[in-house]
């Protein structure tokens, strides 16, 4: 650190949350309600709570951080609450009806549903308009663009209100000549809207899902940049010395400029510092396969890291609108402290997606909830205090979760109260070890390979379970676990995506290898241009490639990942080996005698910025029973058999003493259950390690 601090805001919908790091190493975690309508409100009350904490002015604090990074939810609301801004199209003549032709797909789950209804399109029909001109796949020309008909196409948006503009012609990715000069005359005729092009927002073959990205980002970047420009003028008003960061939805930080042209890279910011955090946390105990889940109030969120390197997702359908640009893979499930439990039409317990959200909350909460949740369930077993005080203002009251798991669950199955609620407390574990599958097992990874990281104030109550179906036999929980995203962004990069399309066959042809080198460099050199740009020297950034390969005749490509950015002949036959490989690990089988052909590839830009350093924790000479607080009855299995658990005060704990299960220690903002047959114990990185075993 160049300076005395470092801090990240995790802006959420609920809550927002703060984590800042001291020179020495001291980390610490504040809490504010957020609010939407004004992400400055929760900050400042934030930076408020802050400066209490510290005895120092917020101003002076912000003035003495080296870097300020935000996470946000505003793109992703935006988008799921529809309230981007009114946008045009301008797009090829023939095809104003790509977004809701939709390539003739539904989204998996629904694909024989015939009363699934259409996904609501962010371009009514009458503001998709036809623009005469065609490139072909070469990128040579074959009808000149009919400049008339974007004049007129740009007086009916004006008539009509439009605040954005998106282009995209067909293989513009070959030759942006046409979307350039029609970016070119919305600047001149409509100045005051926004206007991004196909070719620069998603430079890569597919037309439709080239539209539906830039749509979503003329969309969003409206937002953006009115959110952007009210926090940048925030720190600035406090004398930060250097613009804010603000965390992309590829694990990397950007400067408010990019963020506000490229909207679409924010959608997934909150939850995409998670992987980065998990991977520290997971570095002391020599661990690069992380998979880190993150439960809070109403969702689930899961990431999966393998090998120190996260999984991506691209050309995937987001809220239901096709995204090509790299993201995190951020698998997210209705599954929170919040989710309700209900039997469904059949008559069977079902738990999720609905969420009793903050207001009114968990019955429990007492703030009007009439709907047992995954919350009432883990008080009535045990897992909870009820007599703990939440965010120092909610009493929990267990008889009230326990009338209302009665009403409506226990009597209408015939079964009793614990029966009830334990069912609740599998079921919600069976919807997110589904949801971890879905990371691991059908990407070509076995789960048992990995250790699983908790986040969220509710994940450490069902952590273990979740490890025991999964066969993962290291389970870890760090005291920051509440605000693991907002610990994750003090720790992330600089990172910007650069992307191209490279149709090339993968043959014995050196002329074909020279073309990808050269591609190769030519992205490695846009990207290291932008990092020197925003200050880094050239020993700062690293740079990571992932190309598109496919057997010839196949439509759906496997990613390869290549390190270097200049093939040999041996590099080349590692590559096409690579690919054999990975076809092999998703699909269980390869063809290594069929030829294969590159379509697409990506190179991601890395500047490395130095971590805080994190002092190890040092025992203060306490034993297992000075930080031991009580004793109550859980119960942790459908029997209904109540056990006498002792729990543990994990702010008395002293580093490497053994937890034997069953137990639970409670940390200010979240508890971590031990089931029989586990152990903890707190380790001097400030993590819980979990293990099965019985303890010394």
């Amino acid at each position: 650190m160049k300076h005395d601090y470092r801090l990240g805001i995790d802006a959420g919908g609920t809550f927002t949350d703060f984590i800042i790091a001291d020179r020495e190493g001291r980390v610490r975690l504040f809490k504010s309600p957020s609010t939407p309508e004004d992400g400055t409100k929760a900050i400042r009350a934030g930076l408020a709570q802050i400066a209490d904490a510290l005895g120092k002015p917020a101003a002076e604090i912000v003035a003495n951080a080296d870097l300020c990074i935000n996470g946000t939810t505003v793109a992703l609301n935006a988008l799921i609450e529809r309230q981007g801004v009114k946008v045009g199209l301008l797009c090829s003549a023939g095809h104003e009806d790509s977004l809701e032709i939709r390539l003739g797909h539904k989204e998996d789950g629904y694909r024989y549903d015939p009363e699934y209804p259409p996904a609501h399109m962010l371009v009514p029909r009458h503001l998709r308009r036809p623009i005469g001109g065609r490139i072909l796949s070469d990128g040579r020309e074959r009808e000149p663009l009919d400049e008339a008909a974007i004049r007129e196409a740009l007086g009916y948006f004006r008539d009509q209100g439009v605040e954005a503009v998106a282009i995209s012609f067909l293989w513009s990715v070959t030759n942006p000549d046409h979307e350039a000069r029609a970016l070119a005359l919305v600047r001149e005729l409509l100045p005051e809207v926004f206007v991004c092009a196909g070719s620069e927002v998603y430079p890569q073959v597919r037309e439709y899902t080239r539209t539906s990205t830039t749509v979503v980002n003329a969309y969003l970047s409206p937002v953006m940049q009115r959110y952007v420009s009210r926090i940048d003028a925030l720190f600035e008003e406090l004398g930060a010395r250097h613009p804010v960061q603000y965390f992309q939805s590829n694990g990397g930080l950007a400067q408010g400029k990019m963020m506000s042209e490229r909207a679409v890279t924010a959608i997934n910011s909150g939850p995409a510092s998670a992987p980065q955090a998990g991977l520290h946390v997971a570095r002391p105990f020599g661990i690069d396969n992380v998979i880190t889940v993150d439960m809070g109030g109403t969702s689930f969120d899961i990431t999966l890291t393998r090998g120190g390197q996260t999984n991506f997702s691209k050309d995937v359908d987001f809220l239901r609108y096709r995204i090509g640009v790299p993201m995190i893979q951020v698998e997210t499930l209705g599954a929170g402290g919040g989710s309700i439990a209900h039997l469904n039409d059949q008559g069977m317990l079902q738990v999720g997606p609905r969420s009793a959200g903050a207001t009114p909350g968990p019955v429990c909460y007492g703030k009007g909830g009439q709907e047992p949740t995954v919350t009432d369930a883990n008080l009535v077993l045990g897992y909870l205090n009820p007599d703990a005080v939440l965010g120092g203002t909610v009493c929990l009251d267990r008889e009230a979760a326990y009338q209302a798991i009665y009403d409506k669950v226990a009597k209408p199955l015939g079964i009793s109260v614990e029966r009830a609620a334990f069912g609740i407390s599998t079921l919600v574990n069976l919807n997110m070890v589904n949801g971890i599958r879905r990371v691991s097992v059908e990407q070509g990874y076995d789960p048992r390979d990995f250790a699983l990281i908790g986040a969220g104030g509710a994940a450490g109550m069902h952590l273990v379970r979740l490890a025991d179906e999964m066969g993962i036999r290291q389970v870890l929980v760090p005291k920051v676990a509440s605000g693991l995203c907002a610990f994750g962004q003090i720790i992330s990069n600089v990172q910007y995506e650069k992307l191209s399309s490279l149709p090339l066959p993968l043959d014995e042809d050196e002329a074909h290898r020279d073309v990808l080198n050269e591609r190769l460099a030519s992205l490695r050199d846009q990207g290291v241009e932008q990092l020197r740009q925003d200050g880094f020297e050239r020993n700062e950034i690293d740079c990571h490639y992932r190309l598109e390969i496919r057997y010839l005749g196949q439509i759906h490509e496997c990613t390869v990942e290549l390190q270097s950015d200049r093939l040999d002949a041996q590099g080349w036959q590692d590559l096409k080996a690579a690919f054999h490989d990975r076809h092999e690990a998703l699909y269980s089988y390869s063809e290594p005698h069929s030829a294969i052909e590159l379509v697409n590839l990506e190179c991601s830009v890395v500047g490395w910025v130095a971590p805080p350093q994190m002092p190890e924790l040092a025992p203060r000479g306490l034993d297992l029973e000075q930080a031991r607080k009580g004793q109550r009855d859980m119960l942790f299995d459908e029997s209904g058999d109540w056990t006498l658990a002792p729990v543990y005060d994990g702010e008395k704990l002293d580093p490497d003493l053994c937890i034997r299960g069953p137990a639970v220690i409670e940390e200010p903002t979240t508890n971590i259950v031990i089931p029989p047959g586990w152990r903890a114990s707190l380790t001097r990185a400030a993590t819980y390690l979990l293990t099965p075993g019985e303890g010394e």
